[in-house]
């Protein structure tokens, strides 16, 4: 029962994974503090993965769910 579980949830991962290759997100830095002026520099950074891991996680779920139905029998 535990491994079908896994299972489930690395499919629903590996979809998501397909779906969506990667997110950005925004840092603030601060740049120049002198008083009442002050200067932030804002960077985006961008994290990305292949494809090919979203596809090895949802077959990897399909055998964890696959082996559960066939050792129980």
């Amino acid at each position: 029962m535990q491994s079908k579980a896994i299972g489930f949830g690395l499919i629903i991962i590996g979809i998501i994974m397909l779906a969506y290759t990667g997110f950005n997100y925004v840092t603030t830095e601060k740049v120049v503090d002198l008083g009442p002026i002050e200067i932030n520099k804002q960077e985006n950074h961008t994290v990305q993965w292949p494809p090919l891991i979203g596809a090895v996680l949802v077959a990897g779920g399909i055998v964890l769910i696959a082996r559960d139905k066939y050792i129980r029998k």
